[in-house]
This record gives structure tokens, sequence and C-alpha cells, in this order.
């Protein structure tokens, strides 16, 4: 779908008659003030290139400052102040089919948030995108606007959410998922969380992007959840049995149309349904089945319910928890005792006996291996001893026979020096 949105000086529809469209051409004339261009595109193509009167174009990247453009995946949304009047036309993989309308204002519905509202309630509510106060449908819508839903508390002293401030509890969403019946059919439908403090709040829907932003409010008043839970040990601790409390507030809800769906949740993948039907009695007690692992338990619960004022609901209730806890064991009799104490004395025995012939063994291997080294050196240094003496005899009979050599040099036939007058 190709829609464009356009506002003149006198805030008047511009007649069909002054548009044309004629592959993907249509023509502004010169009342328009304002013009908005919802693109649709092939899904994954590049946005689209605008050509204008005097053949210039423009680009989702370069175009003037009084240009926005927000592209996305399948669609571009271009508003334009001031449009130069003459034949546009638009360059681009735009899906086939899609037709050109004119709109003077742009606007947001949101459907107002039922009274009484409650804690944990299920709620779907639908907003939508107006042009002229008329749907805009368009694939990929879902991804160029974003909506956000807040909470903004009244801080009422008596309230529980006095010091709540604001809060942002969630937005609406045209994708199929949840509790949206169609994606990209233009109808955007709430996921807003509930479980927030009980009292007066405003509630804000800002429905916006790079191009524009509109914006719904109402007070409202949250309510407590008019159902209460809780879960206690039975009597019998042999039995290992829990009783789950309800107490339905009557003023608020009517107890022959109010239903329940429990879960019990538990350790080795314990899942078992409890469907509870037909009160009696507003305040009702009955046993959960009977639990034998040791671990965490949580009690999950859902209740359709109709209000006094004969609106359907369905309430989330608040998770409840228990634990089957292991049961400490008997203390030990005298015979235990004796042969708990017997047993340790013979460990400490045989763990003395154990250290006593590590000690033996670690002091022996330590004597023989002092004994080794210190025989090692003993003969090691004999061997030195035997090594010096034979050196020291060498030298001795070099030294003689180098006295008798110089002995046999000496001429003893030669006169001795006689003494110069």
């Amino acid at each position: 779908m190709l829609a464009c949105a356009c506002v003149d000086s006198v805030a008047q529809v511009v007649p069909s008659s002054q548009a044309s469209e004629l592959k993907n051409r249509f023509r502004i004339d010169h009342m328009v003030d304002e013009l908005t261009l919802f693109v649709q595109r092939e899904y994954g193509s590049a946005p689209v290139i605008i050509v204008l009167p005097d053949g210039s174009k423009w680009y989702s990247s370069r175009h003037p400052e009084s240009v926005k453009w927000v592209d996305g995946l399948s669609g571009d949304i271009i508003t334009i102040n001031k449009p130069m009047p003459g034949p546009w036309q638009l360059l681009g993989r735009v899906a086939t089919g899609s037709s050109i309308n004119k709109v003077s204002t742009l606007d947001i519905y949101v459907e107002p948030l039922p009274q009484p509202l409650y804690q944990g309630e299920r709620l779907k509510i639908t907003a939508k995108l107006l042009g002229d106060e008329q749907q805009i449908r368009m694939p990929g819508l879902d991804y160029l606007v974003n909506w956000t839903a807040k909470f903004n508390s009244k801080h009422q002293s008596s309230d529980e959410n006095f010091a709540a401030g604001n809060l942002t509890v969630g937005s609406y969403k045209d994708n199929g998922k949840k509790l949206d019946e169609t994606p990209s059919d233009g109808v955007f439908t709430s996921n807003i969380n509930l479980n927030q403090p009980w009292g007066h709040y405003r509630f804000q829907v800002v429905a916006e992007n790079d191009i524009f932003s509109r914006e719904f409010d109402m007070d409202f008043e949250l309510q407590p959840m008019p159902i209460s839970l809780d879960v206690t040990e039975a009597g019998d601790e042999q039995a290992q049995r829990w009783q789950l409390s309800i107490a339905v507030d009557e003023t608020q809800l009517k107890l022959a149309e109010t239903y329940f769906e429990f879960e019990l949740v538990g350790p080795a993948g314990l899942q078992l349904t409890i469907p509870l039907n037909n009160l009696s009695s507003n305040q009702v007690q009955f046993n959960l089945p009977q639990v034998s692992d040791f671990g965490s338990y949580r009690v999950k619960g859902t209740a359709a319910a109709t209000t006094q004022s004969g609106r359907e609901i369905v309430l989330t209730l608040p998770e409840q928890y228990f634990n089957l806890v292991q049961p400490p064991e008997p203390p030990p009799t005298a015979e235990e005792l004796a042969a708990i104490a017997a047993k340790k004395a013979a460990a400490e025995e045989a763990q003395a006996k154990q250290q006593a012939l590590f000690w033996i063994v670690s002091i022996n291997a330590a004597l023989i291996l002092f004994g080794i080294i210190a025989l090692l050196i003993w003969r090691k240094r004999q061997n030195l001893l035997k090594l010096q003496a034979v050196t020291a005899q060498r030298l001795a009979q070099e030294r003689s026979k180098s006295v008798s050599a110089s002995l046999d040099e000496i001429d003893l036939t030669m006169p001795d020096d006689l003494d110069k007058p």
C-alpha cells in the first residue's frame, strides 16, 4: 500500500481529481502545505528514490533538512514540508497494487482501558494508526512505528502505587504473535503487564518515530486482585500433603462463573493439572496431591471469571511455593554409639600404626642414604689422597733427575777465577 498524507493551508482534504497515479507517479498542486508518504516496498528491498518535478532526486541518506525519512525492511514513511507543486515519481521496488490516498490528518486510536481493571489480568486492547479517521494498513508498519504504554502514578497516599512513579508496562504490536490476531492488518494489540502496584494511574500511549509522535492519555484505577491464595501444610506431617486456600471477593466477581485451573510443578519433572469448578463458597480449602520427592514445589494457577458488571476476565494468579524437606534421622542408640567409638578407635590405631611405620621406614631410608653418601665421600677422599701421594713422588723423582743433570754439566778442570788487582 502506498498512502499519502497531505495537509493544506486550510486543513481540507485534497480532491482526488487533483492527483493521479501511473507507475508510482502522482501530482501535488500548489495548495498542499505538507505531504506524508507511506510507501510499501517488496520485503528487503532498498528505500525508494523520490524524483521531484524539476528532475532532482532525494534518497533516504541524502535529502533536505525539511524532509524526514524513516525506512524499514518493507516500507518508508516520508514527510515533506511545503512540497514542490507538479508531478512526482517514486523509483524502487514498490509493491504491486499500491495506491495513493490523500489524508489531511494523521492520528491514533487507542481502545480505552476497561473498568474495573485488576492486578494480574490478561488484557487485550487494540490501537490503530489513522489518516483522516481511516485506518492505515501497510505490511511492515509494525517496524516503522514504535508504540509505548506507560502507567504514571497519581501519587495518592492511600494507594499501593503511591511511590511507584512512571512505569513502562508494555507496547502494541501488529505481528500476529501472542494476543495479536493477524500480522500487518493495521490493528496493533497490547501486551501490557498488569502485575503492578494497585492504585490510581494515568494511562499513556505514545506512537512515534523520527517523523511524527502521537499520544493518548486516560485516567484509570488498577484494583487489587479479587482472588487470594495461600498454601499451608496439612496437620499430619507423615502424610506429606499441603492444602491450598482460596478466597474470592464476591463483591467483584460472580462466584458461580469463576473457574480455576492449577498446575503443581515439582522435582523430577513433576507437572500435575488440578481443575477446580463449581465453587459453593467464596472460601475454599482443598488438599493438593501427595508428594514424595524432597525439594521445592510451586503452584501456578489461572482463573476465568465474570465481574459483577458482566465483563469476562482471565487472571494469572500469584504463584505459591512450598518445600518438602527430608526429616532428620533419629539419634543413634547406645550400641550404635559404642560401635562408632570402637570403629573410630580402630581407625585411630590403624592410623597411628601407619604413621609409626612411615617414620621407621623414612628414618631407615635416610640412614641408608646418609651411609651411602658418607661412603662415597670417604672413597673419593682416599682416591684423592692416593693421587696426591703419587703426584708428589713423581715430582720428587723429576726434581732429583734435574739436579743430577746440572752437576754433570759443570767442568771441574777449569781453574778458579783469580781476584783482580
